[in-house]
């Protein structure tokens, strides 16, 4: 007998992240469609949206009212980490799970939710290991002023201590601030051998701009030099970006064309980003998880992660994240361009596996 689930979708489609969340909810979307098409599976969803607009003190009342005016129990959204921890507490008291597709900066693992992206050990790590080894160890670190760029940039100060490698500067924008003027000026003056980025959406895009102008005037800027990195950066803000965006390497688990499908997405490749990818490999692998057993919906995600069969969907027991292949890559002439994939790699949030062996977080090949 096919069941009806109620399955809620938690994107802002408007605001500062809107290219992020509108990539989200079409890879939601279409995964919906095709397990409501698939005759293979005992459930169809019936999907239940709210739009918090990028306000982050909207989203656990949003939360909060999908689970109390629907049936569902699983949420696919959020974008940013605040808007990740805003809701948690609302699931553990209403008894919901969120997917969270986008990726983020690690040291957590909820009952409450999956990690359907990528952590540090499947960007930020990957991604220092190549340009340490391929740009040199002077490094300037900047990022939106909330959890994603404090966590992200002091993960990069450790494994730049650990490896010889040397922090020029540091500043932060709070979200959808332009004011980047002050950041470029030191970038200028430090002339660092890379700019590791964690700003997002307008922010971003001003500073991509101004590095962009820099460029033209400085020699210590020219093309295939100082490169910005981004480990959040995707095809779905690339034609706002436009000609700034070139020379930009990214961290990831799927760029268009050239990456390994994620787990859930197999025999599909017509995403425009990992954002896409993410959030329809999410819905995929929760219908596959509730049609192991009747009355599926209604279990803890521990206890759906325990049932016989659960083990080939790829999400981790212990910590619930997703092993996922990692990708680097270089926007070249608007597209992103493979420079190294690896993989699949488990998720290590808390980067157990380093700490636990007394090695560095990161090995550097010179």
């Amino acid at each position: 007998m096919t069941r009806l689930i109620d399955l809620g979708l938690l994107f802002s489609t408007t605001g500062p992240y809107q290219l992020m969340g509108q990539a989200s909810l079409a890879g939601a979307m279409k995964a919906i469609s095709q397990v409501n098409a698939d005759n293979s599976l005992a459930i169809r969803f019936n999907p239940v949206a709210r739009d918090p607009g990028g306000d982050v003190d909207a989203y656990a009342p949003m939360c909060e009212d999908i689970l109390r005016s629907s049936t569902a129990r699983h949420v696919i959204g959020c974008t940013t980490s605040w808007s990740r921890k805003e809701v948690i507490p609302s699931l553990e008291r209403m008894g919901g799970v969120l997917w969270y597709p986008t990726p983020y900066e690690g040291f957590e693992a909820s009952d409450r939710v999956v990690y359907a992206h990528s952590c540090p050990n499947q960007h930020l790590l990957p991604l220092l290991d190549y340009c340490f080894s391929t740009f040199g160890k002077r490094l300037y670190l900047t990022g939106s002023n909330y959890i994603w760029g404090w966590e992200m940039n002091r993960i990069a100060r450790e494994i730049s201590g650990r490896n010889g490698a040397e922090v020029l500067g540091e500043r932060y924008l709070p979200i959808g601030s332009t004011d980047i003027a002050r950041i470029v000026d030191e970038i200028t003056v430090l002339k660092p051998d890379f700019v590791l980025n964690q700003l997002i959406g307008p922010s971003q895009y001003a500073m991509l701009d101004a590095i962009a102008a820099l460029r033209a005037n400085d020699a210590h800027f020219t093309e295939g030099r100082c490169p910005v990195l981004s480990c959040n950066m995707t095809e779905a803000e690339l034609p706002m970006l436009g000609a700034s965006a070139e020379g930009v390497i990214a961290a990831g688990p799927w760029f268009k064309d050239q990456s390994p499908a994620l787990p859930g997405n197999e025999g599909r490749e017509d995403f425009g980003s990992s954002f896409e990818a993410a959030a329809h490999a999410s819905v995929m692998m929760l219908a596959r998880l509730l049609s192991l057993a009747p009355g599926a919906d209604d279990l803890s995600l521990p206890d759906l992660l325990a049932l016989p069969g659960a083990e080939a969907v790829g999400i981790s027991p212990r910590t619930h994240h997703v092993s996922l292949p990692v990708s680097i890559a270089r926007v070249e002439g608007g597209a992103f361009r493979p420079l190294r994939v690896t993989g699949p790699i488990e998720g290590d949030p808390y980067l157990t596996a380093a700490r636990q062996s007394g090695q560095p977080v990161l090995r550097v090949v010179t």
